[in-house]
């Protein structure tokens, strides 16, 4: 899929490293200057990938400007390319080659999911949490989304629901011990830490985990909301006979059922004997 398709015209120019040394937009900056985004999806960083690209770093120079854009105080905020910003500190290098480019916070954070996305850089929960924080708290639909990083409404969809996990189930994700398929699989099925657990264990085949858990998905409650003059009449009863009542109608609502409950064996003996007056 070409960048006219992932990418409306401007937030594609915006990506765009090509450049000129000459050009304005250019610059040296101080590593101690730039600061990371926080709007950044990706948040694991491989030490020995970090180190490898530091070593390339130490020999051939950053080949590749990062992208950035101005904040407070002469300070600068990572837009794309925080893995190489890491990797020249590690080198011990100083000075980093940069593009400024102006954007708004929302663009910024649009652009680094973007940007991950595009290099396959982000673990599964990093692509959903980043997905969820875009349509949630920024102004674009999940059509736009869609378009914007080239992926279907489905996918961004099921990539957002493995966030329903438990943070445990997640962490194996992250740690690569599951699958994102395996994970998929497990998402709306009752103790699913214990069977993420089992299929790391046992190897398991995401095929044999759809089919041991296809009948164990949650179902939704439906949740009934009691009517208030059964309720009236509950307590009224529970009040005159000094136990617990439970009156429960059919559908129809001309039957239904008179429950009463007992603690011990003498609130069950006073009961008969009242019955039998």
């Amino acid at each position: 899929m070409n960048a006219e398709n992932k990418l409306g015209r401007g937030l594609e120019s915006l990506l765009s490293t090509n450049f000129s040394k000459d050009e304005k937009s250019y610059k040296l900056i101080n590593i101690s200057e730039i600061r990371a985004n926080i709007s950044q999806p990706r948040k694991n960083f491989k030490k020995e990938e970090l180190e490898e690209l530091a070593s390339s770093i130490k020999s051939q120079g950053v080949l590749q400007p990062i992208l950035v854009r101005a904040t407070d105080n002469n300070q600068y905020e990572i837009i794309a390319g925080e893995r190489r910003w890491r990797a020249a500190q590690i080198a011990g290098i100083h000075e980093i080659p940069t593009i400024i480019k102006e954007t708004n916070n929302e663009t910024t954070s649009l652009l680094a999911l973007i940007e991950n996305i595009q290099r396959e850089n982000l673990n599964a929960v990093e692509e959903a949490k980043a997905y969820k924080e875009i349509l949630e708290k920024k102004s674009t639909n999940s059509d736009e989304l869609s378009g914007m990083v080239g992926k279907s409404k489905s996918h961004i969809s099921n990539m957002v629901r493995l966030l329903e996990l438990d943070e445990a189930v997640l962490n194996f994700v992250i740690s690569g011990e599951l699958s994102m398929g395996h994970a998929r699989a497990l998402v709306g099925v009752p103790n699913a830490k214990e069977k993420a657990e089992e299929i790391i264990n046992k190897k398991l085949s995401v095929r044999q985990v759809e089919k041991n858990t296809s009948g164990f998905k949650k179902k939704k409650k439906r949740i009934k909301i009691k009517d208030p003059n059964i309720a009236d009449l509950e307590k009224e009863l529970s009040e005159k006979i000094g136990l617990k009542t439970s009156i429960h109608f059919n559908e129809e609502g001309s039957s239904g059922s008179l429950t009463l409950y007992y603690s011990d064996l003498d609130q069950l003996d006073d009961i008969m004997k009242r019955l039998k007056k």
